[in-house]
């Protein structure tokens, strides 16, 4: 064994001859730590085995290099720290020798009292007391060493030790806590305590010292002959298996403490799980359950139904954001059921349960908010149209009616009649969304978590109850305006149909007094003939009678209608007038021609005596009067034919043309004539007309 950082000892991997371990020292101009020497050397026999140590030590103290005085007390020294492991120090003195030093002070005689053997050597002559294989090469030996090399190994493998003990220790403690912890859930465990130390990264420290120290070995027990070779320390030797051991305990630990950590993620999963679980449910619960508590009106108007609508959506907002946790929620818990313990399913099945029961619980609450709020939406929108209709309608009640013609009051009924059944299509529209409503508000149970909200909704249904009375009487109201506002309008309509044939009437008349002055002129060529057109012209003047009356009861009805409307007409005021001068002008009219006919009448029966044209009359004599009688009745007529027809108003008019009545007239004269030429025949044959 061989020591050397400055002047610090070191452990050399050569032996002696008695196959101890051998100790150099070397020293050097400048001052030693006693301490920090002893301190070097009590960490340095720590490191053999007590087999090794029972075979003793060599020690070389190098004084080359220092002084006697420096020798002497690490000489002395090792008295107190290793006195039993030594047997013997082989001081290397310098070519120049302390010789009077030596008298004052001799080691030999001080061997009883140190327990070792001191010799004074040169450091040519070392390779009396050890074989020169076992010597470096600045003692004139051949063993290699590379002492940085050796503390940079030693330190590596102490830090191993250190940190793999340690981490061990930690590992055992965690994963016999963890079994604890299984066994009483109820206690509080340190199972979360994490090792202080990666146990990746020491493992792999460890595989890299192991390697390094196996292939030490390799190389030492395969290098070459002669006096260069030597064999691995025995400390690398003992390390070996030591770090195999480690190794060993240190994955079985660290292969336990991944399973701890599996568990303790999964059950720091689940915890986690169900912090969130109840975070959600207490939500819901809570601040959730009460915001929808509050909000259960419905609004009195379409303003007031969109605003509750706005705040349902900020509260269903709210919700998504915890509805997105419980979609996230439900997979974790679904891929932890996948591939979870049997122990964890119940557990995990119950949390997923509670969750989706307040999720779908509360997801139906704010569905059925979101119906009520959109019937109640509708409900307005269908009780303000129905409003608008109604006042829309009560407009044109109201308004003044002043129609043209009966089309334009047919016109304006049909309007009626057609915003009437629009209203009555609104208010059943109306009855059937209200009751929408408030079926879903009767089929409403208690509100979720047992409180009950049928004082809430108590108002809501009170108002659907008023909006849907007051819509009816209004419509009830507007229905019996309708029916009076039909019933005036009939009486309108039949006011411009009285007026129309009234007019109708008046033309019919004076159409028939314009036939009667242009047409009617014949007076017949004899009595029989006459007294047809005596028949015709009576039946005439029957139906110009009809027509006047006919033409005066159209006028009658005319004002009793405006009397019942209030009301005055544009025809009435001068159809009554010209109703009655076209009858004054007819009646005139019809008397003369009755006149005419009848005196027509006389004349061809005047004219028939004196003519015999009849069987018996043939055998009469001719009457002198009966002649005078044609005579002065044909002149009578022929004057009368030639006069005017004088009306009322003092205007003439004639029957006819000048030309039409010209036969008549000529028929006249030649029947006069004739009745002269037969007077005088007959006063021929009966002697001179004064006889």
């Amino acid at each position: 064994m061989y020591f050397c950082i400055s002047m610090a000892p070191t452990l050399k991997r050569g032996k002696d001859r008695r196959s101890g371990l051998i100790l150099t020292i070397p020293l050097c101009t400048e001052q030693t730590s006693m301490e920090e020497l002893s301190a070097t050397l009590d960490y340095l026999l720590s490191i053999p085995s007590e087999k090794c140590k029972a075979r003793g030590f060599t020690v070389i103290v190098d004084g080359r290099k220092s002084q006697w005085n420096i020798v002497k007390t690490v000489v002395l020294m090792l008295q107190n720290v290793i006195p039993a492991e030594v047997s013997l120090v082989c001081v290397v003195k310098p070519d120049e020798f302390w010789d009077k030093k030596v008298t004052h002070f001799c080691f030999w005689k001080e061997k009883d009292r140190l327990g070792f053997e001191v010799i004074l050597v040169s450091a040519n002559k070392l390779t009396r007391y050890i074989e020169p294989c076992q010597l470096t090469d600045e003692f004139g030996g051949s063993l290699v060493y590379d002492h940085l090399d050796w503390l940079n190994k030693r330190l590596v493998f102490e830090k191993f030790t250190k940190e793999s003990t340690s981490l061990l220790d930690e590992l055992t403690v965690i994963n016999e806590n963890e079994k604890g912890s299984q066994a009483d859930k109820d206690r509080s465990s340190e199972s979360n305590i994490m090792p202080s130390f990666d146990p990746e990264t020491v493992l792999q420290t460890g595989h890299e010292l192991l390697s390094e120290l196996q292939q030490r070995r390799f190389n030492g027990s395969e290098g070459g002959g002669g006096g260069t070779a030597w064999s691995p320390m025995d400390d690398e030797l003992l390390a070996q298996p030591q770090v195999m051991k480690l190794l060993d305990s240190l994955r079985e630990q660290y292969t336990k403490y991944q399973e701890v950590c599996r568990q303790r993620s999964k059950r720091s999963q689940l915890e986690e799980i169900q912090t969130k679980v109840m975070q959600v449910v207490n939500w819901l619960e809570g601040p959730g359950t009460e915001q929808l508590r509050t909000q259960w009106g419905i609004g009195d108007s379409i303003r007031a139904s969109q605003a509750l609508q706005q705040k349902h959506e900020e509260i269903e907002s709210q919700h998504s954001e915890w509805f997105a946790v419980y979609v996230e929620l439900n997979q974790q818990i679904a891929a932890l059921l996948s591939a979870g313990d049997e122990e964890d399913l119940m557990e995990l099945k119950g949390l997923q349960q509670q969750l989706s029961d307040v999720c779908y619980r509360q997801a139906s609450q704010l569905e059925f908010r979101q119906n009520v709020l959109q019937s109640a939406h509708e409900f307005h929108m269908t009780a303000q149209d129905l409003s608008q209709q109604l006042d829309g309608l009560l407009g044109m009640l109201c308004a003044d009616v002043a129609p043209a013609d009966g089309a334009a009051i047919q016109q304006t009924l049909k309007h009626l009649e057609e915003k009437l059944k629009s209203v009555e299509g609104a208010l059943q529209s109306l009855r059937e969304k209200g009751q929408v409503l408030l079926d879903q508000m009767s089929t409403q149970t208690s509100f979720s978590y047992g409180k009950d909200v049928s004082i809430e909704n108590k108002d809501n249904i009170d108002h659907i109850h008023n909006v849907m009375e007051d819509m009816q009487l209004r419509k009830q109201r507007c229905e019996d305006m309708v029916d009076v506002r039909r019933l005036k309008m009939l009486q309108m309509v039949q006011l411009f149909k009285c007026e129309e044939d009234a007019l109708q009437a008046v033309e019919w008349l004076g159409e028939l007094l314009d036939a009667l002055l242009k047409t009617h002129i014949r007076l017949g060529d004899d009595s029989q003939e006459t007294k047809v057109l005596l028949e015709k012209h009576k039946k005439f003047v029957d139906v110009a009678q009809s027509t006047y009356d006919y033409g005066r009861q159209l006028l009658q009805a005319t004002v009793v209608l405006c009397q019942s409307l209030r009301c005055t007409t544009r025809s009435s005021g001068d159809t009554l007038p010209r109703l009655n001068r076209l009858w004054k002008q007819f009646t005139v009219t019809s008397d003369e021609r009755q006149h005419r006919l009848e005196m027509a009448s006389a004349f061809h029966t005047a004219a028939e005596k004196i003519l015999r044209e009849s069987p018996e009359l043939a055998e009469l004599m001719v009457d002198v009067e009966a002649y005078e009688e044609v005579e002065t009745v044909g002149k009578g007529l022929l004057d009368r034919l030639t006069v005017p027809v004088i009306f009322p108003d003092g205007s003439e008019q004639f029957f006819g043309s000048p030309g039409d009545m010209a036969p008549s007239a000529e028929s006249i004269r030649e029947r006069m004539k004739l009745a002269e030429q037969r007077l005088d025949e007959e006063a021929l044959e009966t002697g001179p007309r004064e006889s």
